[in-house]
């Protein structure tokens, strides 16, 4: 680990410069171990992929008291077992292709296969959120197979729907909202995922698994019916398989 300070009020900390499962667990044990301190004077702390950054209260303590209380040096992380973090793995429906994955085309032709041999492949492999962003429930997903990376559009969107999902490299992420993106649309979840009116109003966080799987258009409309309804239930639809 590697500290430094960015300004009067916030501390990085940096891992390997690297993004991999390894350093992922490396970064969410220090998070852990740091929320159960529970600092008075930290007010946010914020994992990436390879970092974590403090926000302190410089009113309550110093950054360089926050680093000496934290004791940060004494961890032994190259004992950490990545295989023992705790997740969930959350299985979503995907409509793939058509309307609704507009550039799956595109990734296709991109990498030699056929729309059916992308859909495949998306569906078949097993994603870890490294970290939410853009925007409230965004995940950024690791694992996408390497037979299927695909650049970013060059003219971005003005408009993608919620629940559209996409490819960014080597990467495969979801709109939770409406929003503009330069990603590479291959589908679209029915799912609301981010819901400020629920608890949890995210069905994941940095750590889990996501895996989808494919729907026709049939089932689709059938979700975004049932989902209006006030006995709506999710886990008809969205799969939840805790592991420890």
């Amino acid at each position: 680990m590697e500290f430094k300070l960015i300004n009067e009020q916030t501390i990085m900390i940096y891992f390997e410069n690297q993004i991999d499962s390894k350093t992922f667990a490396k970064v969410q044990h220090v998070l852990q171990y740091i929320k159960e301190k529970q600092h008075r004077a930290i007010t946010e702390i914020i994992p990436s992929y390879r970092a974590i950054m403090l926000h302190v209260d410089i009113n309550i303590s110093t950054l360089n008291e926050v680093l000496n209380d934290l004791c940060l040096e004494q961890l032994d992380l190259n004992s950490i077992d990545e295989t023992q973090l705790k997740s969930k793995t959350i299985r979503l429906p995907v409509l793939y292709g058509g309307e609704y994955g507009q550039d799956i085309e595109e990734v296709a032709a991109y990498n030699n296969l056929t729309t059916e041999q992308v859909e495949k492949i998306h569906s078949s492999n097993k994603y870890l959120i490294y970290m939410l962003g853009f925007m409230p429930g965004f995940p950024f997903l690791g694992g996408l197979d390497t037979k299927i990376h695909t650049p970013r559009r060059k003219e971005p969107r003005t408009k993608i729907e919620a629940g559209s999902v996409g490819i960014a490299n080597n990467q495969t992420g979801l709109y939770p909202k409406q929003s503009p993106g330069g990603w590479q649309i291959i589908g679209r979840t029915p799912i609301n995922v981010f819901d400020i009116n629920r608890e949890p109003m995210c069905l994941y966080e940095a750590g889990d698994i996501i895996q989808f799987y494919s729907v026709d258009l049939e089932t689709y409309r059938q979700i975004e019916t049932e989902q209006t309804q006030s006995d709506f239930n999710i886990e008809k639809w969205v799969k939840f398989d805790y592991e420890h």
